[in-house]
């Protein structure tokens, strides 16, 4: 057999395969969009939940989620960002090097329960914020910025290779370099990690069960303060994400439509981590446009 004929079926395969990826992550999303797509009304998406009998909504928790990834992401951006570019620029070979990709390769394998039980520890009990936004954010944050880090260390390495000597030959300093032409060339695989941090924060559940608590009532959006429990915008105070909420629907099970919400909260979920991935896409777009003169 030529190697034209091995190529074309080595094409058809790969072909296969990824249309069969694509056609099971859609018919996930339909699957779950077709469970719980009848509960997407209004009084469900910025109701308050009840504590027993029929009804309810998801508002706290929908607020929750999307506040929990804006601190996370405040806080895993520029750690992760900056570790990348240390990496990639000013870190040099040796012992030290060598000790900290083994640190990021052992947090990013640690399961999120893990992460969870020393979130409790350290932020819950040992600083005394209690159950608290900061310490889910935190928590959340050491599960992403391993990933964040490898992402922009690599992303960095290969527009460097494009861009930097150029810069330097021209007379621009490494950081008028770094800062002009490597981050934004690098900008589109930065921004996928960013979209996969997103996603963790989304989805995750076990550690903020055991950082963020279960408590979504009682919170004051008429009051903007971040210390003041009382307000919805505190991060001291309890926070009950979507996923949380899912867990706690099938566990406790005290109300008497929980399948049907954790089905609607579900297709919440599905829908928000899409409407993020689609606007961070968009966002990009335009970065890109933008630092390329286009």
């Amino acid at each position: 057999m030529d190697a034209k004929r091995i190529d074309k079926i080595a094409t058809i395969i790969f072909y296969i395969i990824s249309m069969f990826i694509v056609f099971l992550l859609g018919a996930f999303i339909i699957y779950i969009l077709y469970k719980g797509g009848s509960m997407l009304k209004p009084s469900f998406l910025f109701g308050k939940p009840k504590l027993s009998g029929a009804g309810g909504g998801i508002g706290p928790q929908l607020f929750n989620s999307f506040y929990m990834l804006i601190v996370s992401l405040i806080i895993t951006i520029p750690i992760g960002v900056g570790a990348g570019i240390y990496l990639a620029e000013y870190a040099k070979e040796g012992p030290i090097l060598k000790f900290i990709r083994m640190c990021l390769e052992t947090m990013s394998s640690l399961p999120s329960i893990v992460i969870g039980m020393f979130g409790l520890l350290v932020f819950v009990n040992m600083a005394g914020w209690g159950y608290s936004i900061l310490a889910g954010a935190l928590s959340v944050s050491i599960l992403n910025i391993p990933s964040m880090t490898r992402i922009s260390e690599n992303a960095i390495v290969a527009a460097s290779k494009r861009v930097k000597e150029a810069s330097l030959g021209l007379g621009a300093t490494k950081w008028q370099t770094l800062a002009k032409l490597t981050i934004p060339t690098a900008m589109a695989e930065i921004l996928t990690g960013v979209i996969l941090a997103a996603g963790r924060i989304f989805g995750e559940a076990a550690a903020f069960l055991y950082t963020a608590g279960l408590s979504s009532k009682n919170i004051n959006f008429n009051t903007i303060s971040l210390t003041e429990k009382s307000s919805a915008f505190s991060l001291f105070r309890p926070a009950e994400t979507l996923a949380v909420h899912i867990w706690k629907l099938n566990s406790e099970g005290t109300v008497v439509d929980a399948a049907q919400i954790a089905n609607g909260t579900a297709a919440v979920l599905i829908l928000a981590v899409l409407l993020f991935n689609v606007c961070a896409r968009l966002l990009g777009n335009r970065l890109m446009k933008a630092y390329s003169g286009k």
